[in-house]
């Protein structure tokens, strides 16, 4: 957020060899996934997000920014498919929750067409 991205990366890096708390450990992933997508290396940070979803599957926050990242790398209906299916599943929205079932279904039919 300070502008400093670049030399944000090493200490990033460094922290997550060491013994973080969990906490600690979210942000640090979090931290170097979105850095690593605002510099443009998206590979980067496609496997440090991809990475953080499998440790931590029910933190929510990672699958948005890996949807950013794959939105960037190209792959929108990936990316889109990702953001209505958390939409679904996390929207306290009234309307968004009737819809939900059909949000998750159609999340990933996107460029499907019915006769």
């Amino acid at each position: 957020m300070l502008g400093l991205e670049r030399e944000a990366v090493p200490y990033y890096e460094k922290s997550l060899t060491l013994g973080l708390s969990t906490e600690q450990r979210v942000g640090a992933l979090l931290g170097l996934g979105s850095t690593y997508r605002t510099l443009g290396e998206y590979e980067n940070s496609k496997a440090i997000l991809e990475q953080a979803i499998q440790e931590y599957p029910e933190n929510k926050e990672f699958p948005v920014f890996l949807a950013m990242t794959l939105h960037n790398l190209g792959d929108h209906s990936l990316a889109m498919g990702m953001l209505l299916k958390l939409l679904a599943e996390t929207s306290a929205d009234e309307g968004i929750r009737s819809y939900s079932k059909a949000i998750s279904y159609y999340s990933d039919k996107l460029g499907q067409v019915w006769d």
